[in-house]
């Protein structure tokens, strides 16, 4: 062995208490760091040649690279839909590495059996039923990738068709429908050679909603003449978090078999809040559902689950035909499941997360959110400069300057908030509006942060308004 590796292992523990020291410094700190960092990063350096031991490494990124990393796991970072890592998670997140588990088959170690453990959970928690299987993937992206996947598949079978064999182009044109998609729809479609192209955009509700109006879905699913399609719906928009209406699309789907993909990514978690559990009723008709976990339940990236009705297509799409693997027979290993063959244990940090805090803890983060994006609404609409350009529907605030709302001005805004260190927001457009946006899901983030965000829109829109 490597004398330097041969010592860090003698050191073992004294380096983890190292570590843990750094990483209990820079956690305890992390609602006065700045959240976002603007300034250049240091200037690349070469490849060391010879080691400098695991104390050395530890030393050199607390003094170089450090001090550069955002907050955007605290309180007020509140751009895209970011959510924090709650104590256990992050305990959970480290004994994960401490183990090293690869997760593709269950021989040998009981970890497949903890993450078929946590899917089941997930699944009750979002209200679904048994007919839906469930496995962690990375994020949202591959989550919605892995169900199309399975929806081009079923394609297939309407079509007399073996896709995961012809391929894609078997298939010929494929009808792929919904009224406000997540781009990581388009991505999917691309990857899986559907292509972008095929994704046509069905009206929306009229007032300015993103929702999808249903009369307009049946419309264009009748005009297809029973050519079998697929219909993303969405269970909260990014700018807006407004919702389909699912129980009226599932009714579709009874008169005109189409599979039904539900985007859940983060307003999934409705279905925790009693006030807001309808907005997702008729989830469970779903034949796929994406749902993204390091946003809403706070564990550290990088965790999603994909949940399917259809695992047999599933596996069909899949599955990694080697002897040395074994067939994907009974319970099907998670190699057969998702793109990944190798697979860390990404269900750990969100077992030990749901085991700390139960259905109760994570409600009342999902309420707590929703209370702080509905009281910083309020004092957006009360603010001379700024107007909101959607009502508060759940955790994501979608505002924009009142006067001469340009790509520019609106940029400006942004970068002066990110600048004060206070709060970091991402720019949209909604209805052809430059605009800003600040999604509450982090389990940090109290009603103090919600005023020093208004605070530092205030002061910005004093100096950039």
């Amino acid at each position: 062995m490597h004398p330097t590796l041969a010592g860090d292992l003698s050191r073992l523990p004294e380096l983890l208490q190292h570590v843990r020291d750094l990483a209990a410094r820079e956690v305890s700190g992390l609602a006065g760091r700045p959240v976002a960092r603007r300034d250049p990063a240091p200037v690349p350096a070469g490849l060391p040649g010879e080691g400098a031991g695991a104390e050395g490494a530890l030393a050199r990124f607390a003094e170089a690279w450090a001090p550069g990393f955002s907050g955007s796991a605290g309180p007020r970072y509140l751009g895209f839909v970011t959510g924090g890592a709650t104590p256990a998670s992050v305990a959970g997140d480290w004994l994960t590495a401490a183990y090293d588990q690869n997760v593709s088959g269950s021989a040998g170690s009981w970890a497949a059996a903890l993450e078929r453990e946590t899917v089941a959970w997930l699944r009750e928690l979002f209200g679904l039923g048994d007919a839906h299987s469930g496995a962690f993937v990375t994020g949202a992206t591959v989550s919605t990738t892995v169900g199309l996947a399975v929806a081009r598949e079923w394609l297939g079978e309407r079509l007399g068709v073996d896709v995961s064999r012809e391929g894609a182009a078997a298939l010929g044109p494929v009808e792929v429908l919904s009224g406000s998609p997540h781009s990581s729809v388009a991505k999917a479609l691309s990857v899986l050679g559907v292509g972008r192209d095929r994704l046509r955009r069905v009206p929306l509700l009229p007032g300015g909603r993103e929702a999808v109006d249903v009369d307009a879905l049946e419309s264009a699913l009748a005009a297809l003449d029973g050519r079998p399609a697929i219909v993303v719906a969405n269970a909260g928009t990014v700018d807006t978090v407004d919702f389909d209406d699912l129980r009226a699309v599932a009714a579709l789907k009874e008169r005109y078999g189409f599979w039904l993909h539900v985007d859940a990514a983060f307003g999934g978690f409705a279905a925790l809040s009693p006030a807001h559990a309808h907005l997702v009723d008729g989830l469970d008709a779903a034949d796929s559902v994406c749902v993204d976990l390091h946003k809403w339940l706070n564990v550290p990236y990088d965790a999603a689950v994909q949940f399917t009705r259809r695992r047999d297509l599933q596996v069909r799409v899949f599955h990694n035909a080697s002897p040395y693997l074994g067939a994907p027979t009974g319970e099907p290993d998670f190699l057969h499941l998702t793109p990944e063959n190798s697979r860390r244990l990404r269900a750990l940090p969100a077992w030990f997360s749901l085991v700390a805090y139960g259905r109760a803890g994570h409600r009342e983060i999902v309420e707590r959110s929703v209370e702080l994006a509905v009281r910083l609404g309020e004092g957006i609409d009360a603010l001379d400069g700024l107007r909101l350009l959607a009502p508060v529907r759940l955790n994501v605030v979608c505002f924009t300057l009142a006067d001469d709302p340009t790509t520019a001005r609106v940029a400006a805004l942004a970068d002066a908030v990110a600048a004060s260190g206070e709060a970091f927001l991402t720019p949209t457009v909604y209805g052809g509006v430059p605009a800003l946006r600040a999604a509450f899901s982090n389990w940090r983030t109290t009603r103090a942060d919600g005023e020093r965000v208004l605070r530092a829109l205030a002061s910005a829109l004093d100096t950039h308004g």
